[in-house]
Order: C-alpha cells, then sequence, then structure tokens
C-alpha cells in the first residue's frame, strides 16, 4: 500500500498499514473503489450530455468518495458491495448512452474474488499515477483529496433533502479530470480552485440542510458532566443520526451525551429541547480509545473518526457509511439495537460536575451582535480576530493551538470550530463588553458560517476581506480540511498559518506556488506567530 492522503502519514506515506489503522487490503479496495468511481463519473458525464441525470449514480458517487476518507470504514467485505455496486451502476447507465466510446475505468472489470481485487486496486493506487510530473501529480491528488471532502459535506446535505444536480456533476467532472495526463500545471492549479469553489457550494447546501431542519444554533450552555443513569454516546458529525436517536430514546430512562464534532449540535433548537440531551462527553476523535473505553453505555459511530474499538467492540454500533470488522451495524432508522445495549449496560453511578462550555455561535448568533462588534473594534477594544480551528491530531506539535489561544491578548477574539477546539475548548478566557473572547462557530464544515462572518464584516468595514483584522490559524488532518483550505484560497483569502506539518502530498514546487501567490506558511512558535500577526 501507500498512502499518504493524512497529516499523520508515517515518514511521507505509509507503505505497511496505515497509522489510521487500515491494513493493505483496505486501502488496495478504497483505491479501487476510488478508480471505478471515476469510471463510473465518465458515464454520467456523458449521460448528462445526453440529457441523462440519475439520481441514484449522483447520490452513489458522493457515498463512495467519501467511504476512502480517513477513518470512515475498514470493513473489506462493505468495500467489495461497493465495488460490485458502482459496476452495476456504470454499466446500466452506460446502456441508456449510445454513440460513445468509453475507456480507462469506465470499462474496467473487476476480478471475481477478493485477492484479486487487492492486486487490482495496488495497480490503482497513487504510487502507480500515469502522471509523469511530480508537480501536476501533487495537484491532482490535492484535488482528490478535496473532493473527498467535498463529497462527504454533499452526502450530509443530501441525507436531510438538500442537493443540486449541478454541484455533482462538477463532483463527477473533476474526478474525470484527474485521470488526464495531459493538463498543464495552470489547469490543475484551475481545478484545484474549482473544488473549492464547489466545497463552498456544498457547505452552504449543508448549512441550508442542517439549519431548516434543526433552526439556527444558539449560544447555548453544554455541561461536560454526566448525569446518573443510562448513556449513549454519539460520535461522528450526523444530525439527523442524533435526532432519530433522541425520539427513539424519549422516555426509556437513557441520557444521551455527544462526543468530538458532535458537541456543537447542542446549539440547535430542534436538537437541544431533549430533556435527555444530557451533555457532552469526551474531548476529540484520537482520544476515543480512553474515553469509549471509559463510557459505561453504548456508543454510536455516525459518520468518520472511528479508531480501532477492540476494546469496546462490544459496545459500539456503526451505522451509514462507517465500518469496522466486527462491530454492529445498524440502520440509521432503527436504533433499537443501541437503545437495548445501552439498557443492558451499567451507565453513570451517579452526577458528576466538570464544568460547562458554550457552544452556538455560528453566523446567525454573531451577526445579531454585529453592532456591538464593529462599535468594539472601532473603539479599540478589540484589536484582532483569530480563527483558530480546524482538525485535532495525536502528532507532537499540536500543544501549539492551546499555547496560541492562552498567549493572545485580552483585547482579541478566538474563532473557533471542527475538533481542534478541544485543544482549548474549555478555556475561560473572559469577555470584552459582553461578548465572548472565545466563540464556537461549529462543526468543520461550519467554516461556511466563518466565510459568512468575515465577508459580512469586511463589507461592514467597506474592506476586502483580506484587509480584516483578522488571521486564520489553521490545523489539519484529513481531507475535509484539504477541502477547506481549496475554498480559502478559491476565495482569495491569504496569509494563512497551516500546522502542526505540512501536506505529504505538497512538492516543494507547489508549496513555492501557494507561498508566492497566498502567502501560505507553516506554524513556527506562538510567540513568533502572535507577534507577526498582530504587527
Amino acid at each position: 500500500m501507500f498512502c499518504y492522503q493524512c497529516e499523520q502519514t508515517a515518514k511521507g506515506g505509509c507503505t505497511k498499514i496505515g497509522v489510521c489503522g487500515k491494513t493493505d487490503n483496505t486501502a488496495s479496495l478504497q483505491d479501487l473503489l476510488l478508480y471505478l468511481t471515476k469510471g463510473l463519473s465518465q458515464v454520467a458525464c456523458a449521460a448528462r450530455e445526453a440529457g441523462i441525470e440519475d439520481a441514484t449514480v449522483n447520490r452513489f458517487t458522493v457515498e463512495a468518495v467519501f467511504s476512502t476518507l480517513t477513518n470512515v470504514n475498514f470493513d473489506d467485505d462493505r468495500f467489495v458491495k461497493l465495488i460490485r455496486q458502482c459496476v452495476s451502476l456504470r454499466d446500466a447507465l452506460k446502456e441508456k448512452v449510445s454513440g460513445v466510446s468509453f475507456d480507462g475505468p469506465a470499462v474496467f472489470v473487476p476480478a471475481s474474488d477478493i485477492a484479486s481485487l487487492v492486486a487490482q486496486g495496488k495497480e490503482h493506487g497513487v504510487e502507480n499515477d500515469p502522471e509523469p510530473n511530480a508537480d501536476l501529480k501533487s495537484l491532482k491528488q490535492t484535488l482528490v483529496y478535496g473532493l473527498k471532502g467535498v463529497a462527504a459535506y454533499a452526502d450530509h446535505a443530501a441525507i436531510l433533502g438538500h442537493e443540486d444536480n449541478e454541484l455533482y456533476a462538477k463532483i463527477q467532472g473533476l474526478l474525470v479530470a484527474t485521470l488526464s495526463t495531459e493538463l498543464t500545471l495552470e489547469q490543475c492549479v484551475e481545478a484545484a480552485l474549482e473544488c473549492g469553489r464547489i466545497n463552498i457550494r456544498a457547505m452552504e447546501l449543508l448549512d441550508a440542510a442542517n439549519t431548516s431542519t434543526y433552526g439556527h444554533p444558539e449560544p447555548t450552555e453544554v455541561k461536560l458532566g454526566a448525569t446518573a443513569g443510562k448513556a449513549i454516546l454519539v460520535s461522528g458529525h450526523d444530525l439527523k443520526d442524533l435526532d432519530t436517536l433522541l425520539r427513539q430514546t424519549e422516555g426509556k430512562g437513557i441520557n444521551i451525551y455527544t462526543h468530538g464534532e458532535m458537541l456543537p449540535c447542542h446549539g440547535y433548537p430542534e436538537l437541544k429541547k431533549y430533556p435527555h440531551f444530557a451533555g457532552h462527553y469526551g474531548t476529540a476523535w484520537q482520544n476515543q480509545k480512553k474515553e469509549f473505553a471509559e463510557f459505561p453505555g453504548a456508543i454510536l459511530m455516525t459518520t468518520n473518526c472511528i479508531q480501532d474499538p477492540k476494546n469496546y467492540i462490544d459496545a459500539i454500533f456503526t451505522t451509514g457509511l462507517v465500518g469496522w470488522p466486527g462491530a454492529v451495524h445498524v440502520s440509521n432508522d432503527d436504533f433499537t439495537p443501541v437503545i437495548e445495549k445501552a439498557l443492558a449496560m451499567p451507565g453513570f453511578p451517579e452526577d458528576t460536575d466538570k464544568g460547562t462550555v458554550m457552544v452556538g455561535f455560528a453566523r446567525n448568533a454573531v451577526m445579531s451582535v454585529a453592532g456591538t462588534v464593529i462599535d468594539a473594534v472601532k473603539a479599540g477594544d478589540i484589536r484582532h480576530f483569530f480563527l483558530v480551528g480546524g482538525c485535532d491530531g495525536a502528532k507532537p506539535g499540536r500543544n501549539y493551538y492551546t499555547e496560541f489561544v492562552e498567549k493572545a491578548p485580552k483585547d482579541t477574539i478566538i474563532l473557533t470550530l471542527a475538533c481542534g477546539k478541544f485543544r482549548f475548548f474549555d478555556k475561560k478566557l473572559g469577555d470584552i463588553g459582553g461578548i465572548p473572547r472565545l466563540l464556537d462557530v461549529g462543526q468543520c464544515n461550519d467554516a461556511y458560517s466563518a466565510v459568512k462572518i468575515a465577508m459580512a464584516l469586511a463589507e461592514a468595514f467597506e474592506c476586502d476581506i483580506n484587509e480584516l483584522p483578522l488571521s486564520l490559524v489553521l490545523s489539519w488532518y484529513e481531507q475535509k480540511a484539504v477541502a477547506i483550505l481549496l475554498s480559502l484560497l478559491a476565495l482569495g483569502i491569504k496569509n494563512i498559518k497551516l500546522g502542526p506539518t505540512l501536506p505529504a502530498f505538497i512538492t516543494p514546487n507547489v508549496l513555492n506556488y501557494l507561498v508566492e501567490n497566498y502567502n501560505i506558511a507553516p506554524i513556527s512558535t506562538p510567540d513568533e506567530d502572535l507577534a507577526e500577526l498582530l504587527g
């Protein structure tokens, strides 16, 4: 195997087993599925030109691509089924398209047994990419990883009934573009920026899906301790799964807790109305092995971030696209097995007080006090805004973000989102004229909210977004972060600090391009970066 799609990749690329835990076989099956999905996209693009739009193919495209994102699915049998389904959809759609000659993955025939499928997957992994130019290969892999992030957000939105055929068309078109060995450097750069643009559309769709279904997030105090009684822990990102579980556990004497990126769900009016929505347990995804092993109830993984659950395999359930060999996979329409397991487990013996945190500062909440914020900036009470967010991870160096927030001057505001916030989410930073200094904007997809806030402030101050007293200090781990970074670049946002390390798939020449055109720079030390950013 060879995989370097995430930040924790070992020595420039995992070659024997993924640091994430995926095996050589799993990696190869993922590579084969991705290759075949590009072939499905070839056919879908040709069908679209003939006036044929296939909703099933569109949904499958994003599901298949999302399933290859880091820490989603580790179950080889599930990948074999996806490969078979991909070919079935491809060939059925191909029959509807006449007069088109297909090649490459559009005509590729998968083997009949899993060992041969693994061998085929090896032929179509990163190392065997036919692109001869290292820099073009780097940009095309950046595009592929960005598309994995876009697919994740598009899938989340579609689950709540918000879809856009134009978005599907662009995802499929860009997947096809990665097959070409004739693209110029300029074309590869433009394709990556287009990925960023369509990711903004995907996040916009998801934002509309979440807020129209559950209301706009409101500032909400969330309990971090436990409530005595039976318990279920929900991790991942999916709001609909959480809502379904809350409804199905009403009156059953079970308290529901969030974990990781589910924390912002406490701010949604239609979710926080449930009295048994008890609070938040634990921190970021990389700590789940310890935190899940100590949780005295059932655990539901709704999307990516799962780690090897061998120490609590009987207590964890997967749903949606998530998979782990040996873990029970349940329908996200019926969580009865999860509920029954929770009732059979001891639950928390007593109430515990571990304090509280505030969530719910998405764009509506922040912009409702925009006048106060603008006045505070003009009066000199607020000197600078820092967006300190992104993915958390296990590699050394991430304490930088904790120190950065702790050392940020008291006349600065910290906006945060995604699981990177768990480095400092419980810090009591005080307020500026009633405005909390630490504002949790939400999940990683709520980068859309952060961008909307920045654009509204730029309009209010009649300046370019890069002229605002705003700095982005980002941490990355997986492919949704890649998609968000491409979105920021597509918006022309510059001077981003990125860490804790730079992507292994970025060549020196591509990095130089980003530095020269966008002034992207790796993080250094909190003191040095604060001094530079505050000028």
